[in-house]
């Protein structure tokens, strides 16, 4: 069989399982309009447009009150554990998280579950002459129409207002201040791990960072924050006093107290702003998620009770039975296992790595990579090479690859910049497209059998997004 071969069978098995279903003509042609803005990388700072966009729309950004999430690493993750407390609350949640994976219209969720086509398409078309007729306002003073995040943005609170929800969840795309998001006036600020991304536009140092994050704060309000470096908490305490809101931040009224990882995930405890919850089951890996659990807890405090009335412990428990974070340290299929993560920053690859090693026993990883252009690769090549080279028997390999995004690192690029980490040649295998990077991956795992070895895919959600549209999900 020739490896060609080997590789289509790979994709052909598992297409047979899963099926295949196409996305609605509609959400993708509303896709494609969406597309047709500025993309979102090229955020445009300014609040005036969204902001006239929501005033003629009769503010829906005002329909609920909102839970708003910043930091550089776990918004998502932190916004799906947020939101299956509250739904176990019996409180009707959106949430608005980006980028996505597979379909749009998981960016905008109705308690838990993707929008439906229908009122994803209707709503749209519902908003779009008045898109339209801020794009002429705006264009009148020689301005950028509203880009591709403003409108989804927009999109987003005319959704929650139709629907109608109890509570907004809403996730920056880039920064605070002048995110889109912004326009809403947030009950709970959270802030979770402040790392080093997005540096062209953020500013170079953590303390640059977390002045464009803190702009979430508003007059009044509650912070919630994980730990962070000295320099970036001390931004958030100066902003947090400046607008007379309460803050509370990890490490100081509230933390992770205890866990143990296990099958499927781990057991944790946590001090929270009210009361120790203890022996709770957390089916996600790793300590950040861990982590990320004590935030979400002490920001429903803060949303539920000002953080001086205990939640029920078995509201949380209930809650987090049906709990999933895609693409973050998920298991896409066994035999041999295989991992996507959407690890995307030097920070987020040492936090996972650290999980993977601990949440695996392998003795072999083959590793899938791919990166984008704003990111910093060099700096994911060295944490790798940190975190895993010595610490698998078997070896490691990486298989170096590019997504269909024109914003993908070409193989041969990444090549250069793993050769300038440290990496040797040996190790490194070069493949323009993810489908034969990926079929190589499980192939060189799958046959050797000498050791136990696991394929992770990692270095940007458009590689983990395409990878698990490969393999079936």
């Amino acid at each position: 069989m020739s490896e060609n071969m080997e590789h289509d069978s790979i994709f052909a098995d598992l297409s047979a399982e899963s099926g295949s279903a196409a996305a609605a003509f509609g959400v993708e042609s509303v896709y494609r309009e969406l597309l047709s803005r500025a993309p979102e990388n090229k955020m445009e700072p300014r609040l005036d447009a969204v902001a006239r966009a929501v005033e003629i729309l009769g503010e829906p950004n005002k329909a609920a009150p909102v839970i708003h999430i910043t930091g550089t690493n776990g918004k998502t993750s932190t916004a799906r554990m947020i939101e299956r407390i509250l739904m176990a609350h019996d409180l009707r949640t959106g949430r608005f998280t980006s980028p996505h994976l597979s379909s749009v219209t998981e960016r905008i969720s109705i308690d838990g579950e993707p929008v439906s086509d229908e009122t994803f398409v209707r709503i749209w078309e519902e908003i779009q002459p008045y898109l339209q007729m801020v794009d002429a306002e705006l264009e009148a003073e020689n301005n950028p129409k509203i880009t591709y995040f403003e409108a989804l943005t927009v999109l987003a609170f005319a959704v929650f207002a139709d629907e109608p929800v109890d509570v907004m969840i809403l996730e920056v795309g880039i920064g605070g201040t002048w995110d889109s998001t912004n326009v809403a006036d947030a009950a709970v600020s959270v802030v979770t791990p402040i790392g080093l991304d997005h540096t062209d536009m953020l500013g170079e140092t953590l303390e640059e960072i977390a002045g464009e994050k803190q702009g979430i704060i508003k007059d009044g309000g509650f912070l919630v924050s994980a730990a962070q470096d000295p320099a970036a908490a001390q931004v958030l305490l100066d902003s947090a006093r400046a607008h007379d809101a309460q803050f509370r931040f990890e490490g100081v009224e509230f933390g992770l107290a205890d866990r143990k990882p296990g099958v499927g995930g781990q057991m944790i405890s946590v001090k929270g702003l009210a009361d120790t919850y203890t022996e709770l089951p957390l089916p996600l890996f790793g300590a950040h998620q861990a982590e990320n659990a004590a935030v979400a807890i002490a920001a429903v405090e803060a949303f539920l009770g000002g953080g001086e009335t205990p939640l029920n412990p078995e509201l949380i428990r209930s809650g987090w039975e049906e709990l999933k974070s895609p693409g973050r340290l998920e298991i896409v299929r066994n035999s041999p296992t295989v991992v996507v993560d959407a690890a995307h920053n030097p920070h987020g690859i040492r936090a996972s790595a650290e999980a993977f090693k601990e949440s695996f026993a392998v003795d072999e990883i083959a590793l899938v990579i791919g990166v984008l252009q704003e990111k910093d690769a060099r700096g994911i090549f060295e944490t790798i090479r940190e975190e895993y080279l010595d610490s698998v028997d078997s070896g490691l390999k990486l298989y170096l690859t590019a997504s269909t995004s024109p914003r993908a690192i070409a193989p041969d690029e990444l090549e250069n910049m793993a050769l300038d980490a440290g990496f040797d040649e040996d190790l490194l295998e070069k493949h323009e497209h993810l489908h034969d990077a990926v079929a190589a991956a499980i192939t060189s795992v799958g046959n050797n059998d000498q050791a136990a070895g696991a394929v992770l895919i990692t270095g940007s959600i458009t590689v983990v997004g395409e990878a698990r549209d490969l393999l079936g999900l």
